[in-house]
């Protein structure tokens, strides 16, 4: 690249939805899931370190609560590198403060990405020249760049962008000027954005300039800059609780999208593993000793390689079994995870399975 990018990666999410291997000891990004050897974020650092000048140019935002566990599996990040949130206050403010940080130490022209740490991405080379093209769009243009995901299927678990006139190429890659951003859809809706072909999955990764993004932080999230500008951290606590779509990307007219394509997951439960590592010729996704008899389409993991997960007649489920914790659950009714949480939150027997 001929303009260098600040990679920064967004640290500091629960994930729930991977309970009870997720727990808030060892969040979702610190897990290993595709069977290799790297946690999410070890895999999403080695990406980005690619990109940028190496470690020096890498920034990680995280909680307090696993700031130390950042720390373990990223010995090499630069200390001052390492921005830490008394209180996640989700990612516009998480934005906001690097974004501040990182002008503060190298101007208004640095370019700036930010990705989160728990994605999982097929093609490294297909996604650097993506990278490269959206920091060419965002030194070249005032511009928030967006990285759409080409859908392979009408999912109703993602947000959608559609893209509106184009704008040109970069590195040969057509841009496109934001029409807008949808939240998670329902089926119906899903299966008619895909026919159009104007609709991408929102990534959640974007790029821009420091300068930019601070000033439409100005103009639509007031409440957020202007408090960090004036006090610093210290003020985290007292901050709106905003995602960055929500507070900017749907209000700004900066929006530019690039329509993509180099095999990516968010992985946002346990059917991602399915997606990763199912075979045609294996009956189910087994990271686990299993025996099984008459049982297809499950998924079955267990941290403890001792441990053996016997099944019969069993049919699209997912079976975990993690230190003192066994879940087994419907494999379409996963997203409730999170409410099996609550109920375990609002019970002192169980809080050491959270």
């Amino acid at each position: 690249m001929n303009t260098l990018l600040f990679p920064v990666i967004l640290a500091g999410g629960k994930g729930e939805r991977f309970w009870p291997l997720s727990r808030k000891d060892r969040p979702k990004q610190f897990l290993s899931l595709d069977g290799s050897s790297r946690s999410l974020l070890q895999a999403t650092a080695d990406r980005l370190i690619e990109l940028g000048r190496g470690w020096d140019s890498l920034w990680v935002i995280t909680s307090s609560q696993i700031a130390e566990g950042v720390r373990q599996q990223l010995p090499d990040l630069p200390v001052e590198n390492l921005l830490i949130e008394s209180e996640g206050r989700d990612t516009a403010a998480a934005v906001a403060w690097t974004s501040l940080e990182i002008k503060q130490r190298y101007g208004e022209d640095a370019v700036i990405g930010f990705f989160p740490a728990d994605h999982w991405i097929a093609d490294q080379e297909a996604f650097a020249h993506t990278l490269n093209a959206a920091t060419q769009l965002a030194t070249s243009t005032a511009a928030i760049v967006t990285l759409g995901i080409k859908p392979t299927f009408p999912s109703t678990g993602y947000g959608y962008i559609e893209q509106g006139e184009k704008i040109g190429s970069f590195n040969e890659l057509p841009t496109y000027h934001v029409n807008r951003f949808t939240e998670k859809p329902d089926r119906e809706t899903a299966e008619t954005f895909l026919s159009t072909g104007r609709f991408s999955w929102n990534s959640g990764m974007f790029v821009f300039r420091a300068g930019v993004v601070l000033k439409e932080l100005h103009t639509h999230a007031p409440e957020i800059i202007e408090p960090l500008e004036q006090h610093g951290p210290d003020i985290y606590p007292q901050l709106p609780k905003k995602s960055i779509d929500y507070a900017l990307m749907e209000k700004t007219t900066l929006a530019y999208v690039l329509p993509v394509d180099f095999g990516w997951d968010d992985l946002g439960d346990w059917n991602a593993i399915e997606r990763l590592l199912k075979t045609e010729d294996t009956p189910n996704v087994e990271l686990a000793t299993h025996v099984g008899l008459d049982t297809q389409g499950a998924i079955i993991y267990a941290s403890n390689p001792e441990d053996v997960v016997v099944t019969i007649g069993l049919e699209d489920v997912v079976i975990v079994r993690d230190r003192n914790v066994t879940l087994v659950v419907k494999k379409e009714r996963t997203q409730e995870i999170k409410q099996i949480l609550k109920i375990l939150q609002s019970d002192s027997r169980f809080t050491d399975l959270l």
